[in-house]
């Protein structure tokens, strides 16, 4: 019987592993910690992290996804080229997180999962694997593998692929491009600037999984979930849901995105009225006329050959892929940054008003202003034709509704039509 004994001892050893393992994952609570927006641009899709409270360690580890530091080396060369090398991180108690977060006057909510303990263990084992240091460091995707994904993975693995098998083909409620402007809408400029910066492949239906990318659709698909457990009963994935702060006086989160073009249309049309008003005072006051467009032209030019050479250097030479086939690079682009000089000069010219006097060589600054605004007007409604094609479609109306009254404004059919509005250039003093 001896020779027998160790493997006896090392039967009951292999069969008291599982055990042991059941037993450790009854000590862990898992949780999900959903951030609302913060002030910063990066932070204004909120935030989203697992937390483990472990009652057998005491602590309550707060995995956190999708994390950066602008010490990081050669972080804004990686940044601008689209290699967005983030790291995942460990904080050991989940409370110092949560007042990072209440000192940021940012909304807490946290989600309690009702999980098997088998597979809260399993859940543990993934999430400290994920930090260990070389695993950490991952190449974050806004859309594809951001902090919320990430959660979306997890909840995945703990419940058997359930979470995806319910929302990977479920129609989602809007496109990329809404969802982003639904948080967005409250300020003007930087709701522009990343509508014109956004290509279209982010205008293509999505499904409810895709949509998993922001933290606040994560937190309303975990409340209204349920799995099968492996003893064939349907359970309810969170068991609870607590509220640890709410924001004061922060921007909410629109429901449904706003329909932003009537506005910027009529933003359009009040510049377009100001810059005809500028050539008709060209009739009375040339001077004046001539600088005030010369420099409205130039800064014109420089914010909007600015934005067209972003545009520009972001779909065809950086890892941006939401910028890539963008038409708006048609008609808003590097070659605006010629508005600069030309207006300049056009300020600077002396003795005629903002048209091209009589005579004028092909070099006038005001003529080949008034080519280059042609062009953009012209190109813009090339763009707005193509978006009938299912091949071009963009929801670019923003963009075009700001942009084309204040192009035609400025383009070729003011001069062809200053006869008709009886502005003239003055005539030359007799000597």
């Amino acid at each position: 019987m001896r020779p027998r004994l160790p493997c006896l001892v090392l039967f009951l050893i292999l069969a008291a592993i599982p055990a042991a393992a059941q037993s450790r994952g009854d000590y862990l609570t898992l949780k999900v910690a959903v951030m609302g927006p913060g002030d910063q641009v990066y932070f204004w899709w909120g935030h989203i992290a697992l937390v483990i409270e472990d009652a057998l360690t005491g602590e309550s580890r707060f995995y956190d996804y999708g994390v950066f530091s602008f010490d990081t080396e050669n972080f804004f060369t990686n940044f601008a080229m689209g290699r967005l090398i983030y790291y995942c991180a460990v904080t050991p108690r989940a409370e110092l997180a949560y007042n990072v977060y209440r000192m940021n006057n940012r909304d807490i909510k946290v989600y309690t999962l009702d999980l098997p303990p088998e597979k809260r263990l399993e859940v543990l084992r993934f999430a400290e694997n994920n930090v260990r240091p070389e695993n950490r460091y991952y190449f974050y995707h806004h859309f594809k593998d951001n902090c919320s994904t990430r959660i979306r993975d997890i909840i995945d693995l703990a419940t058997d692929g359930q979470f995806k098998e319910r929302y990977g083909e479920a129609p989602g409620r809007y496109t990329l491009r809404q969802h982003v402007r639904r948080h967005t809408w409250f300020n003007p400029f930087f709701d522009w600037l990343l509508n014109f910066l956004m290509g279209q492949d982010i205008d293509t239906p999505l499904t409810v999984w895709q949509e998993l990318f922001l933290p606040a659709e994560m937190g309303r698909r975990l409340e209204d979930f349920t799995y099968t457990d492996r003893e064939g009963r349907e359970r309810k994935l969170v068991s609870g849901a607590e509220i640890l702060h709410r924001s004061v006086g922060r921007p909410g989160v629109l429901d449904v995105p706003r329909r932003q073009w009537p506005r910027e249309l009529v933003l359009g049309l009040a510049l377009a009225a100001l810059l005809a008003g500028l050539y008709l005072l060209g009739r009375r006051r040339p001077g004046v006329s001539r600088v005030i467009l010369g420099v409205t032209q130039a800064l014109l030019g420089l914010f909007s050959g600015c934005a067209g050479t972003l545009l520009f250097f972001m779909t065809f030479f950086t890892n941006h892929d939401y910028t890539y086939h963008n038409i708006n690079v048609l008609y808003i682009n590097p070659l605006l940054l010629a508005a600069v000089p030309l207006g300049l000069k056009l300020a600077a010219r002396k003795g005629t008003g903002p048209f091209p006097f009589p005579g004028s060589g092909k070099g006038d600054p005001a003529r080949l202003l008034s080519i280059l605004w042609t062009s953009v007007f012209l190109g813009g409604v090339l763009v707005q034709a193509l978006r009938i094609l299912p091949w071009f479609y963009q929801q670019n109306l923003v963009t075009a509704a700001a942009a084309l009254p204040v192009a035609l404004a400025l383009s070729r059919a003011p001069y062809l039509f200053r006869e008709r509005a009886a502005i003239t250039p003055p005539a030359k003093p007799r000597r």
